[in-house]
């Protein structure tokens, strides 16, 4: 992989890419390391404002050229970048798994979706650009067309980072912007640079994607470009809702758009008739799929109590099979957790839940940061991590029984978020009833609460942001203009 190659074999020292070209003006770094063992991955460039300042330059100066490109040219770059992805697959598992714990699985579940949607995109260019509409004035020609907001600046997470990545520039672009992206510093070369690579290859113009990298506690100079700039139309944030009220507030004084994609609490009923082996498959890929760090894993699983031991019994074992360990083997599922801080987590909120009277049915223990996929029952309500209160980031699933699947569905709406949801039930046409009675931005009936497609909108409702990915991105990322046409003398009052 290009941007890891180091001189003689060492690690390599990243740089941040403006306006087409890999520069690091001030020459400060900052280690990447890798979350199993916190070996060395690479020296990331350590920027600040002054680079933020020079690559929304770059986004707005290429914005005129980009936004008035013809789809069909815009169309061959998308479909080019695919082909690159594709071809760069076992280098980009390499990459996810040393960077940011990700098993294989998980990593050709990334680039397989990022593939996809570069090539869903590719097609955004010829969607309808707006509308003509009647007017009662006779001769006028009224329309409404679609215009580009011109410069938008992305956060990207370290969890999903390929994919996510992806999703926050590519959006835009697709309808005409051009980008800059801030990614974290946990995953700088995941969640952004490596895209400019791929992008470079591909033939992107100089400017149209733009990414500046920052050293621990040092994002709110970036963000403060971001924030004050006038060329800056829109912010595209993945992230925590703690996270997000903070730029919110910022964002309110600066008068700037803003599309959130958050945290998520993502229950799961399983109905009294349900297919009790299809929902422990469901669940345990939901739950623990990158050792449960995506706002789309399931976090609590409500069971009918007819087949609630049977349930529990099926996904112990099932969850009991999965490898744990460096994610760069192959057979390994649940690599590690992105840091210590993490299963600090993870492990307080599992041992609060014992205190409690919670009962153990797996997990609950950590070897360094390889934490173990982990099942409770029992789980008192007051509990931190059955509460729906706090989104808890980690391989912690909660299962508790039911009797009135009515009383069940009120209580997993009992959260301030609103994400995803999955019912897995016997009777589709009861799933489906059922499915719209849910207040989350995804429902999933008989399948898990992380059944993702590239061409889908995902986006969540309450506290877990507001703004949809696929073509439907087009309302959050263009704006509407007005124009009449009038083909008659006026008539005025004066």
């Amino acid at each position: 992989m290009t941007i890891l190659r180091g001189v003689g074999g060492g690690p390599a020292v990243t740089s941040h890419f403006i306006d087409g070209g890999w520069t690091a003006p001030g020459g400060r770094t900052f280690p990447v390391r890798n979350p199993l063992d916190d070996g060395l991955v690479a020296e990331a460039a350590a920027g600040g404002r002054e680079e933020a300042v020079a690559a929304v330059a770059a986004a707005a100066a290429a914005f005129p050229a980009w936004a008035a490109m013809a789809p069909g040219e815009r169309q061959r770059l998308f479909l080019k970048a695919a082909d690159i992805v594709d071809r760069r697959h076992e280098e980009l598992v390499e990459l996810m798994a040393i960077e940011g714990g990700a098993s294989r699985a998980f990593s050709a579940f990334q680039i397989h979706l990022s593939s996809a949607m570069l090539r869903q995109a590719a097609g955004w260019g010829y969607l309808p650009a707006g509308d003509v509409l009647r007017s009662d004035i006779p001769g006028r020609i009224a329309m409404v067309t679609r215009k580009p907001l011109g410069v938008v600046a992305g956060f990207t997470p370290w969890n999903g980072a390929f994919y996510l990545a992806w999703r926050t520039f590519l959006l835009p672009m697709a309808f005409g912007n051009t980008t800059v992206i801030k990614p974290s510093e946990l995953a700088p070369i995941s969640a952004g640079l490596i895209h400019a690579e791929i992008l470079e290859e591909a033939g992107f113009p100089a400017g149209t994607f733009n990414v500046v990298t920052h050293a621990p506690g040092e994002a709110a100079a970036i963000a403060e470009e971001f924030f004050e700039s006038p060329a800056v139309r829109c912010i595209n944030f993945t992230g925590s809702d703690r996270t997000a009220r903070i730029l919110g507030e910022r964002a309110g004084r600066a008068l700037k758009r803003m599309v959130l994609e958050l945290g998520g609490f993502n229950p799961v009923l399983v109905l009294d008739d349900a297919d009790v082996e299809e929902a422990v498959k469901a669940v345990t890929f939901g739950a623990f799929l990158h050792q449960g760090q995506v706002c789309m894993n399931s976090r609590k699983v409500y069971v009918a109590r007819s087949l609630h031991d049977e349930f529990v019994d099926g996904l112990a074992e099932r969850v009991q099979a999965l490898k744990i360990g460096d994610p760069t083997d192959p057979e390994v599922i649940i690599g590690p957790l992105i840091d210590d801080r993490a299963v600090e987590q993870i492990d307080a909120r599992v041992r609060d839940a014992l205190d409690r009277g919670a009962t153990l049915v797996t997990g609950g223990t950590a070897d360094g940061r390889l934490y173990a996929p982990t099942i409770l029952t029992h789980v008192p309500p007051d509990a931190i991590c059955t509460t729906g209160a706090d989104e808890t980031f980690g391989p912690l699933l909660v299962v508790e029984p039911f009797d009135d699947a009515e009383a069940a569905l009120r209580a997993a709406q009992d959260t301030r978020y609103g994400l995803s949801a999955s019912i897995m039930t016997g009777d589709r046409a009861r799933g489906l009833e059922m499915s719209q009675r849910f207040d989350t931005g995804i429902v999933h009936v008989n399948a898990p609460t992380m059944a993702s497609e590239a061409a889908l909108p995902v986006g969540g409702v309450k506290d877990s942001g507001w703004g949809r990915s696929g073509h439907y991105a087009i309302e959050d990322f263009t704006e509407l203009r007005m124009t009449t046409v009038s083909g008659e003398p006026g008539r005025y009052p004066f």
